[in-house]
């Protein structure tokens, strides 16, 4: 007997290029889907996946390569109604307009008409139709916005194939969802595909990958790295395709002198509780540095912000050397001893309009002058100090703010944190859009607070930050769930963030 010919790829993206100026966010995208799977497409941040998705939904071209749907070309960008029948992305917030029904938002701007007016009674029949054709259980006159997240998700999914795609993205669908809901949802993705629906599945939660999806592409430093079957490829490959390090290559390991065990405690918390986490206890000591690492919605930002004081718990208690920590002040945490550089410098960490000077002493103007007035000579002073200290690149303390490079305003923001001489500092991606050669200056000014006996809390997506510290804690939808002392490997740390077993 005759093999069975290979099925044509639903879509095929082939030697994708994508540059944005300087930076090639994409060099080798290559995705091959079959019709009816569900396939997943993983990396880390960074890695090119939402680059690729929006060339996939025609938001953007490429700069090289090919895209296909059903061995077709893609249509040109301009031709957004041929894009809608061919494709469709469901993304973490949903793109329904709350306010409408289920009815209104399924035939926005195409809702049927009688003599020039909407025909509503032919709207909510049309999508009544659209619903039980796809098994949809929601009611078609039900305010969006009073729906659960998973069937605005549905929704949204029956709109797209109500245009004729049966090609569907779902870019981190259970991010909001709790276990029920997401089996349900999962559920939802299983009766679909048996009619004929095919997905790309997007999650960093690697458990999903395994439970719903066929066939797995692994994308790494904006290259395809490799596409495999599921049952081909055990947790523990999966993630080492991710980290780009095996168990053997990994030896070679920064390491640090772990902090003595009687060294006095700085940072003491005890069952902080928000939204966003859930009963953190932690301890940092004198000259100790902690990472806190996790996917995005972790709750690792939330936590670092609640303790630099821009955010209040609704339980729990921080202290600072024994001093209990103020919530929602950053004043008062700034005078209880905490210093942080933002998760943003254009949006938390900078005064554009201001002068380098005037940025990196903001945080100490009551040492620099009495009764309100700051002497000009003074600040310039220590200005001139913290810049030469981080080795910022300016024509001095007087230069706009503005006119830097990202890696010095970066360093500007740095300086504005040590400004203060803190006993606790709070690092929120502190590394995050600069050059290698600022990268590694700013880690040594982590590395020379540690020396100076201050205990560091770093929150990071990137590795390197993280290889500095001496443990690394993890947090999963809320709560510490893994904790890996220095000269961890990258694979095992990625897949306590991802929230898999790798021994799996």
């Amino acid at each position: 007997m005759s093999e069975q010919p290979a099925p044509r790829p639903l879509v095929e993206a082939r030697d994708i290029v994508k540059r944005y100026g300087p930076t090639t966010a994409l060099r080798d995208g290559r995705l091959t889907v079959l019709p009816g799977e569900s396939h997943a497409l993983v990396g880390r941040n960074g890695a090119g996946k939402s680059t690729l998705v929006s060339i996939l939904t025609g938001l953007q071209a490429a700069d090289e390569g090919t895209v296909r749907f059903d061995g077709e070309p893609a249509p040109p960008l301009t031709d957004r109604d041929a894009w809608r029948r061919r494709v469709a992305c469901v993304y973490q917030k949903p793109t329904v307009v709350p306010e409408l029904t289920v009815a209104e938002n399924l035939f926005i701007n195409r809702q049927p008409l009688r003599r020039g007016l909407i025909a509503w009674r032919t709207l909510r029949a049309e999508a009544a139709d659209l619903l039980a054709a796809w098994d949809v259980r929601v009611d078609p006159g039900a305010r969006t916005a009073d729906l659960r997240v998973e069937d605005r998700q549905l929704v949204e999914i029956a709109r797209a194939l109500s245009f004729g795609a049966r090609f569907i993205i779902l870019d981190e669908p259970t991010a909001q969802l709790d276990k029920r809901e997401i089996e349900r949802l999962f559920g939802r993705m299983r009766a679909l595909q048996d009619s004929g629906v095919t997905f790309l599945f997007i999650s960093h939660h690697l458990q999903e990958v395994y439970e719903v999806c066929q066939t797995v592409t692994v994308l790494r430093d904006a290259r395809w790295i490799t596409t495999a079957p599921v049952t081909d490829l055990p947790r523990r490959a999966l993630v080492e395709a991710m980290a780009g390090e095996s168990v053997e290559d990994s030896a070679d390991r920064h390491r640090t002198t772990p902090t003595p065990g009687d060294t006095p405690v700085l940072l003491a918390v005890r069952g902080l509780t928000s939204p966003a986490y859930d009963g953190i206890d932690l301890t940092v000591r004198e000259g100790e540095v902690v990472g806190l690492a996790g996917i995005s919605g972790s709750g690792k930002t939330e936590l670092a912000e609640t303790l630099a004081g821009l955010r209040t718990p609704t339980a729990g208690t921080a202290t600072v050397g024994g001093t209990p920590l103020p919530f929602g002040d950053v004043r008062a945490a700034l005078d209880t001893g905490v210093g942080w550089v933002p998760r943003d410098r254009h949006e938390q960490g900078l005064v554009p309009a201001m002068t380098v000077g005037d940025n990196a002493t903001l945080s100490v103007l009551d040492r620099l002058g009495r009764f309100g007035f700051v002497g000009g000579e003074r600040r310039r002073a220590v200005a001139a100090e913290l810049i030469d200290r981080l080795d910022i690149h300016t024509e001095g303390p007087g230069q706009p703010v503005s006119d830097l490079s990202g890696g010095n305003a970066q360093k500007v923001v740095m300086a504005r944190a040590l400004a203060s001489d803190p006993r606790l500092l709070v690092l929120i991606n502190p590394t995050a859009g600069v050059d290698v050669k600022s990268k590694e200056s700013l880690l040594s000014r982590m590395d020379s607070a540690r020396d100076d006996g201050t205990a560091v809390l770093v929150v990071s997506d990137e590795l390197d930050d993280l290889r500095r510290c001496d443990r690394v804690l993890v947090l999963f939808h809320g709560r510490i769930t893994a904790e890996h002392p220095a000269g961890w490997h990258d694979h095992e740390l990625i897949a306590s963030i991802e929230g898999v077993d790798h021994h799996g």
